[in-house]
């Protein structure tokens, strides 16, 4: 993680409690196209880890389940997350970890648009830029230790 802290003293929340999703029946159509909603993809990220604690962003509030939009019928899915401070120097890196997870988590057909909520930090603009150009985002995912801090992220932790 991260050697100096932006924000020392994050105030951390309870987690949800996790609801158990409803599963199809062994009649259904093994080759239909399963519809994704809000619960499946908050449930994607809601355990990434903070790259400045040891809490993900759901503890931190980074992120909720009533901040992601998901378009199925269009392939369109919109993440807006809230850093911890108006100044946090990590924003690029949450947006980044969001957007790897997803996109490994979730069928081709989707397009993924990450964003800062309208306000929440400083240079949001510049941030919601960077996180929303391919090239700028397979750049950064070019730089080893870049990759490394985003895999440390997202990888699952057994609690």
């Amino acid at each position: 993680m991260v050697s100096e802290l932006i924000n020392a003293n994050p105030v951390i929340y309870e987690k949800k409690e996790r609801r158990v999703r409803s599963v199809p029946t062994a009649a259904a159509d093994e080759y239909a196209v399963e519809r994704i909603d809000q619960q499946e993809i908050f449930d994607h990220i809601r355990d990434i880890k903070d790259p400045e604690h040891p809490y993900s962003l759901e503890e931190l509030k980074v992120i909720t389940e009533d901040a992601i939009e998901v378009d199925d019928g269009r392939g369109y899915i919109r993440v807006t997350f809230t850093p911890t401070v108006e100044h946090c120097s990590m924003a690029t890196v949450i947006g980044l970890c969001l957007r790897v997870k997803l996109l490994r988590s979730l069928p081709s057909r989707y397009k993924v648009d990450i964003r800062v909520a309208p306000g929440s930090h400083a240079t949001e603009a510049a941030v919601n830029k960077q996180l929303n150009d391919k090239e700028r985002v397979a750049a950064a995912l070019e730089n080893t230790n870049l990759l490394d801090m985003v895999d440390e992220c997202i990888s699952p932790s057994y609690e």
